[in-house]
């Protein structure tokens, strides 16, 4: 907070000077441009003709002096609207508002084994807590992190740390998707087609671009020499129009192909080089980091010189500057050139370039988040096994903050918890917190406990099934099929021929995490359907957290001690009920459902 607070009010204190500052730069920009206008006055009424022209010639020399140091200071002024932008973003979030973050919806996927019921995706959610991404393709990245489609990364904790411990780097980073989020499809795409840009054979010619530099000096200085002398200005004048003409039709078709195919990435290009900057100049040894900065080496310099050839290429916007440039300096000419030997030399290289910051945006979005909660976080420990291993002591659920209450917890493998107590006691808010710190350890990321251990294995849940009008599923249907996609799930990672193979590829066990089994069917159906499904997935490679509201469920622990174990989560009732959230072993006495009832019918 106070790194937000005062960083936010250093921004705010310069940009009043710097904007008090453009003004003037303003006021010099027209002063010289006035001038220059009554000096070209005096030249053509042929008074002092030789000292205005000079006077001409500097005040020109000032316009575009003002000019540059104009642009700088706009530059810096939008580099502290952004800085601040970020921090007064962050601060919003430590009070709990999310809106500024992308949430992801985009994402979700009520089919997906465990995100939708985890609230991975969507307002609020695990994803637009963490996002911070630049570009379209660190936000996919991100997904993909959180829906755990890529394999565990052990190195990625050391590097979230590293780059945690430095927040001015993070914010630096950040800044540039304040105004606009880089498109990474649309540059990947434009990069691609770089590749079958067909230029004329001269532009690779070095010999044509010295004689096109040979022969602008030479122009130049004859244009200076009329003009101070006052002879062949006419002759002077047709040189220009022919110098223009020849240069528009040498260069208009590929000058025309260049604007189709990269034209557009002017802004997003210019975002990419930043970044690219940003990895490229990493200090860091450690390994992923390292590995990140040396697939951008050279990168940044190359990117620099393709946003030039994009800067000039745009200002062939404005027509006048595009005559005149193209009279003096055969402006078109060099913009050919200079593209065709940037993509002789350059252009192979893209797609490493691009899947780099994208993942290098992630690690950003994930580093942010551990700065953040640094105060109530800690790293998990994961180890290697093939069974199930969930041992968590002071767990508690990353959306409940610091005044969460904690809960010790372990899971061994191939045995099954259930989870019995009254409605708001906390036992969905449990069942989340097992598979979000599973998924943030996982990605590397901190973990909202004293201590967790995990191995990695396949998580299945099935919490929040909806029914589907528009395709005639009904709720209990449902709830047949999210059952039946768990079944499916554990024959395709090899749960029921003991192999073991989960959905990352490797070696582990298989954790299913379920609330309220058959939910849309009456008492004893339900109780007799959930005995069936827990008495089939028991006799696999299978672990699972189940909780209930049927206490006769309860029983299988006495059938089954080896296997099955009771956990609840107990209330007292008074004059009041008292929720206590905390886990214990055992099945739970009192429900709150009647109890609610009876004194809001009393109020009434």
């Amino acid at each position: 907070m106070t790194f937000y607070e005062q960083t936010s009010d250093s921004c705010k204190r310069r940009l009043s000077a710097l904007r008090s500052r453009g003004r003037l730069f303003v006021a010099g920009e027209i002063l010289t441009f006035i001038l220059f206008i009554g000096a070209i006055a005096l030249y053509a009424s042929g008074i002092a003709q030789t000292a205005t022209a000079v006077a001409g010639l500097l005040l020109v020399a000032g316009y575009v002096l003002t000019r540059r140091a104009d642009a700088r200071n706009d530059r810096e002024i939008s580099r502290l609207e952004d800085v601040a932008a970020v921090c007064e973003k962050e601060l919003r979030y430590k009070q709990g508002i999310f809106d500024d973050f992308d949430d992801g919806s985009r994402y979700a996927d009520a089919r997906h084994p465990f995100t939708f019921d985890l609230d991975i995706f969507g307002h609020g959610g695990l994803y637009q807590r963490v996002c911070r991404t630049v570009t379209t393709g660190g936000a996919d990245a991100l997904a993909a992190a959180l829906s755990l489609s890529d394999c565990f990364h052990d190195g990625r904790r050391e590097a979230i740390r590293r780059l945690s411990d430095n927040v001015q780097l993070l914010t630096d980073f950040k800044r540039w998707g304040q105004r606009r989020r880089a498109d990474t499809a649309a540059v990947g795409k434009a990069f691609a087609a770089m590749h079958d840009v067909r230029l004329p054979r001269w532009a690779r010619s070095k010999a044509v671009g010295v004689a096109v530099r040979v022969y602008t000096v030479v122009f130049i200085c004859a244009l200076v020499a009329c003009i101070f002398t006052q002879e062949h200005l006419m002759e002077m004048t047709w040189w220009c129009l022919v110098n223009f003409f020849a240069v528009y039709y040498l260069c208009s078709r590929s000058m025309k192909t260049m604007t189709d195919t990269i034209g557009g990435l002017v802004k997003q290009l210019g975002v990419y080089v930043e970044l690219v900057r940003i990895v490229e100049n990493l200090d860091s040894d450690e390994p992923v980091l390292a590995d990140l900065r040396g697939r951008v080496a050279g990168a940044g310099e190359s990117l620099r010189q393709l946003d030039d050839i994009l800067q000039k290429l745009e200002s062939r916007g404005n027509i006048l500057g595009l005559i005149i440039f193209d009279m003096l300096f055969a402006w078109d000419m060099r913009i050919v050139g200079d593209f065709a030997k940037w993509q002789q030399r350059h252009s192979d290289d893209f797609d490493v370039w691009i899947r780099t910051v994208s993942e290098f945006d992630m690690l950003v979005s994930m580093a942010t988040f551990r700065y953040n909660e640094a105060a109530i976080v800690s790293d998990a420990v994961v180890v290697d096994s093939d069974k199930v291993v969930y041992e968590a002591r002071g767990l508690f659920h990353p959306f409940l903050g610091s005044g969460a209450v904690r809960n010790d917890f372990s899971i061994a493998d191939r045995n099954f918890y259930i989870v019995t107590g009254a409605n708001m006691a906390g036992k969905s808010t449990f069942l989340r917190s097992l598979g979000v710190n599973y998924v943030l350890a996982m990605n590397g990321m901190p973990v909202f406990a004293n201590k967790l251990t995990v191995s990695r294995f396949s998580l299945f849940t099935s919490m929040r099934t909806t029914d589907d009008l528009t395709h005639g599923i009904s709720y209990f249907n449902a709830e047949l099929l999210r059952l039946r996609q768990i079944i499916d799930s554990l024959k395709e990672d090899g749960a029921n021929d003991g192999s073991g193979k989960n959905g990352n590829g490797t070696s582990g066990g298989h954790l299913i995490i379920l609330d309220e089994i058959l939910k849309g069917t009456n008492s004893e159906d339900k109780l007799s359907g959930s005995r069936m499904f827990l008495e089939y997935v028991a006799g696999k490679n299978v672990t699972g957290v189940i909780a209930t509201h049927d206490l006769k469920l309860s029983a299988m622990a006495e059938e089954q001690p080896e296997r099955f174990h009771n956990y609840c989560f107990e209330i007292a009732l008074g004059t009041d009920v008292t929720y206590s959230y905390k886990i214990t072993p055992g099945v739970a006495r009192n429900q709150n459902a009647t109890f609610l009832l009876k004194n809001i019918l009393k109020e009434n």
